[in-house]
């Protein structure tokens, strides 16, 4: 019989078509069953993974306690204090650990204030060189103020700027308005206008949109003659340093490698690129210990020491001119002055600076800072606040290790009702934690419980009952009493140190040997986490491998189902041909033909 055709192979993929028999389903139920162990090593893996996460949980936990303990292990950290002032506007003071308890007296006579180097008055260059202010615009930069465009009035008449006239212009608009009452002039010496008239000048409305007047620092005084307050021109901190519209201008030597020194450090700039803002700038993040600033009110240049105390500065141009343009090298120091103080009544001292460190008197770690003069108590005293707040936390970490273990290893229950014709029926079900039954995890537990319920002192103070620290008996949590805590710290502080301190017994030492080996590399969680990693790992693989095999088989079995359609499909051609022959009325004695498709040949005798 001949091999059935591609095309028919194809068609007969479809589980039965030839046989009958539907073997797509017997194929599903055979890779079903073979797929069986694969959804337990999922739930295994799901396991493994959840309990590690856990175990994660726990060590984070952990982490948090053991930092807890390693504060409480420090004998140093409970002679932490704390200072407080009677006068907290006179001095106030900062301690460390250890610093001896006590109250002081501070007097202070005169602060200690920084030394500031006061630049010469500086002016910039006049508006106009000479009296003719024709060729001077109103939006002219040289204006220390720019003028804005509007109107203004001068003796009830309104005079309108456009901002781009000149100030020549301006003059002749008052003169006319006025009707010649009040005419204007500037005077290029002084850089002032002066407003004249034959009787008293009245400038200015509330209805002015131009600030002409105000920029020109004219105001009405009562008389016939109005100057300005001030020179007009302005300089500019903003633009190139070379243009900022000093009377001197500033130069760099023409190189752009503009230098000068201010206390032996040297500060580069370039008149043309570098504004004067910007070499301010420079100062202020140099290590020159000094702070630069402009003070526009006193049109002067100021160097401020950053230290306090009766200290010197040295300024030197380099190159260029910048210290002299600015007036800074002409100026005055007004020199700065030394803190003097007293301290317990001792003779006058003397300090650079307004916050001194007491050590010198025997009072290590005591800073005071004076504010003002007078006099104020300081007194030093042990910070039971900070070692309270410690112990706390200590006992919730401690609580929360435990209160996650403990929600990981309960049997929880639950319980439900059945209500039936004659009677009802309850049913309680118990559903157990992640890790109950981990004997390491509850391990974990009872360990921590027997080391803080530890009793290693003989006296007044001898576990953590004896600081309010308690526990219920009916579980692994303990409670605090603040009330206790602060009133046992306050009476018995270097007892409750011994208690958490003691090289050999105390809490804070055995919880942190204890925590040190569970946390380790090799202790219990670092073995737990690395264990139920490789087992996930390899539940993995097998899960994969099986997965694999399973495809293989199904691919297997689909191909040996479609060869045996095939050959029902050959052998049913060959059936029909051969009833068809033998049914037909010419049937003769002679063998039949073979059927079209058949894998036999005819033969003759």
């Amino acid at each position: 019989m001949a091999a059935a055709t591609s095309s028919t192979s194809s068609s007969l993929a479809l589980a039965g078509l030839a046989s009958g028999i539907n073997w797509t389903s017997i194929i599903n139920d055979e890779a079903k069953a073979e797929a069986a162990p694969v959804t337990q090593m999922q739930t295994e893996q799901t396991a493994d993974n959840s309990k590690n996460t856990a175990y994660q949980t726990i060590g984070a936990d952990l982490t948090n306690l053991q930092n807890d303990v390693n504060t409480l292990s420090s004998a140093s950290f409970f002679q932490s204090t704390t200072s407080s002032s009677t006068d907290s506007s006179v001095a106030s003071a900062t301690t460390q650990s250890g610093t001896p308890l006590g109250t002081y007296s501070f007097s202070v006579s005169q602060l200690a204030t920084a030394a500031a180097q006061n630049g010469s008055k500086v002016s910039a260059q006049s508006i106009s060189s000479t009296d003719d202010v024709s060729n001077v615009d109103l939006n002219s930069t040289a204006f220390a103020d720019p003028i804005s465009a509007g109107t203004f009035t001068v003796n009830g008449q309104t005079i309108t700027v456009s901002g781009s006239e000149s100030l020549q212009s301006v003059f002749s608009q008052i003169n006319s308005a006025t009707n010649g009452a009040v005419t204007a002039s500037y005077n290029s010496s002084t850089d002032e206008i002066t407003l004249s008239s034959s009787s008293p000048i009245t400038l200015g409305s509330s209805a002015d949109t131009s600030n002409f007047l105000q920029a020109t620092n004219l105001f009405s005084n009562g008389t016939g003659s109005v100057t300005s307050l001030n020179a007009l021109a302005g300089i500019d901190i903003n633009t190139n340093a070379s243009q900022a519209n000093l009377s001197t201008a500033i130069s760099d030597g023409g190189s752009g490698q503009g230098a000068f020194k201010i206390n032996g450090v040297t500060i580069n700039y370039d008149a043309s690129s570098d504004s004067i803002n910007d070499i301010l700038s420079d100062i202020n993040n140099s290590d020159a210990g000094v702070t630069a600033s402009y003070d526009g009110a006193n049109n002067r240049f100021v160097l401020t020491n950053n230290n306090t105390g009766d200290l010197g500065m040295t300024l030197q141009d380099v190159t260029g001119n910048f210290l002299a343009a600015t007036g800074l090298s002409s100026g005055a120091l007004q020199a700065g002055t030394n803190l003097q103080y007293s301290f317990n009544g001792s003779s006058t001292m003397t300090s650079e600076s307004n916050t001194i460190n007491a050590s010198s008197e025997g009072l290590s770690g005591l800073s005071i800072t004076a504010q003002s003069t007078g006099l104020a108590s300081i007194t030093v005293s042990s910070d039971t606040n900070t070692i309270a707040s410690a112990i706390t936390s200590f006992v919730n970490d401690y609580n929360a290790v435990q209160n996650y273990i403990s929600s990981q290893t309960t049997i929880s229950s639950s319980t439900s009702s059945t209500t039936g014709a004659v009677d009802s029926t309850t049913t309680t079900t118990g559903t157990p934690g992640l890790l109950t039954g981990d004997m390491d995890a509850e391990g974990i537990a009872t360990s921590l419980r027997q080391l803080v319920d530890a009793s290693p002192l003989n006296g007044v103070i001898q576990n953590l009952n004896d600081l309010g620290i308690t526990s219920d008996g009916t579980d692994n949590f303990l409670s605090t009493s603040s009330l206790v805590l602060n009133t046992t710290l306050s009476n018995n502080l270097s007892q409750v140190t011994q208690l958490f301190t003691d090289p050999t017994s105390g809490i804070a030492t055995t919880v942190g040997n204890y925590l040190n080996n569970t946390l380790s590399s090799n202790g219990v969680i670092g073995t737990k986490e690395q264990s139920l990693t490789t087992e996930s790992t390899a539940l993995g693989t097998s899960i994969t491998n099986l997965q694999t095999k399973i495809t293989n088989d199904e691919s297997e079995m689909q191909n040996q189902f479609v060869e045996m359609e095939d050959a029902i499909s050959s052998i049913n051609v060959e059936k029909e041909y051969l009833t068809a022959y033998f049914n037909s009325a010419a049937t003769t004695t002679d063998a039949p033909t073979a059927a079209a498709g058949s894998s036999s040949s005819s033969s003759s005798t």
